[in-house]
């Protein structure tokens, strides 16, 4: 179990096997936010890394720390990813941009699932995330 301060993660509670690369249990006190699902695109709206998913893996986590700052938030807040990938092939390449930005010992609930498409054909993911902000407490 690790903690901040506000956040507990348990990466496999007594009598549930150990995950690979997340938590199973996350959480804490504060304001919830909610970010959308974000895939690869830039901010004029173009894909980034159109057939190489280790490149949209690394635009989606950009995407995903500017969404999280915009609600005062970073990936240390961060409580539950989900992703949806258009091949489970692409998933080293996810956990590879994902470790790039948060760190081993603060690793989110995380699920994945392989879906037929996305709204665009040539993305091949998708990543949502959940987090919980500290409250301060002289506002």
């Amino acid at each position: 179990m690790t903690t901040n301060s506000h956040l507990t993660r348990v990466a496999a509670p007594e009598g549930v096997g150990a995950g690979t690369g997340y938590s199973h249990v996350v959480w804490g006190t504060g304001r919830f936010v909610a970010v959308s699902g974000q895939c690869s695109l830039d901010e004029k709206g173009g894909v980034v890394g159109e057939g190489d998913a280790a490149a949209q893996a690394r635009q989606v986590f950009e995407n995903l720390r500017r969404c999280l700052a915009a609600a005062g938030a970073t990936f240390d807040d961060v409580v539950k990813l989900t992703y949806f990938v258009t091949d489970v092939a692409h998933l080293p390449a996810v956990r590879a941009a994902r470790d790039a930005v948060i760190a081993p010992d603060r690793l989110p609930a995380s699920s994945a699932v392989q879906v037929a498409a996305l709204f665009r054909p040539e993305l091949l993911l998708e990543i949502e995330a959940f987090a919980i902000v500290p409250v301060d407490p002289a506002a």
